[in-house]
């Protein structure tokens, strides 16, 4: 079983159903997924909101291998994405090396702010813990505790492990930044991530890929 959790934001509700549907869409493998809502975290995760936080599951994402009974192996990613790609072939890369899987981008947006005047924050692993494989049972350090308490970059520069060495990378078609990365033909991605802005807001409608991700919410609304 594929277990994939995906950050739940209030705000972009319609986010996260369009990507879920994606997935299973394209799954050659059974998946459960399951949205990290705040209001189901309440007695784990109660951290009050950072000035500089741009969605509700900044730091909730860390939660997941507590989630998992730091067993087995986990999936996470932000709802702003959309599978193009059958999620079956990045779990078979999971490596037993490693406690985390990422794509490193090398990424410094050059704006300072982001969709709904959200900041846009500027540091070294930008993005990596955008598409996150655990391997639950080496990420016992991310406990409850250390979620509420640790610092945005202590988190998001995964300093929870003792060494980068520990960070496996995954082929960067999984987790392309629209905008961001030069354009490539839809076929040659696999998971794509609006990042600046989804095309649901009204300002980033017409966003790299807008009409891919419109073709696949009328898929998932369709009745016929």
């Amino acid at each position: 079983m594929i277990r994939v959790f995906i950050g739940f934001d209030s705000h972009e509700t319609v986010a996260f159903h369009v990507l879920a549907h994606s997935i299973h869409a394209r799954a050659s493998e059974p998946v459960t997924i399951a949205p990290l809502m705040l209001t189901q975290l309440q007695k784990e995760f109660h951290r009050e909101r950072n000035t500089l936080q741009s969605t509700e599951f900044s730091f909730s994402r860390f939660m997941v291998p507590y989630l998992s009974g730091y067993e087995g192996w986990s999936m996470f990613c932000d709802c702003d994405m959309l599978m193009l790609d059958d999620i079956a072939k990045l779990w078979a890369l999971r490596d037993e090396r490693f406690a985390v899987q990422v794509v490193k981008h090398h990424h410094v947006p050059p704006e300072d702010i982001k969709f709904l005047n959200q900041p846009q924050s500027k540091y070294a692993k930008k993005n990596w813990s955008s598409v996150m494989l655990f391997n639950n049972a080496k990420c016992t350090a991310l406990t409850p505790a250390y979620a509420n308490t640790a610092s945005g970059l202590e988190l998001h520069q995964f300093k929870w492990l003792s060494d980068d060495s520990l960070i496996g990378e995954l082929p960067h078609r999984w987790n392309h930044l629209v905008d961001y990365d030069p354009p490539a033909a839809v076929e040659d991605l696999s998971l794509i991530h609006y990042t600046e802005g989804g095309p649901y807001f009204e300002a980033y409608k017409n966003c790299g890929y807008a009409d891919v991700w419109f073709g696949e919410r009328d898929r998932m609304l369709s009745a016929g």
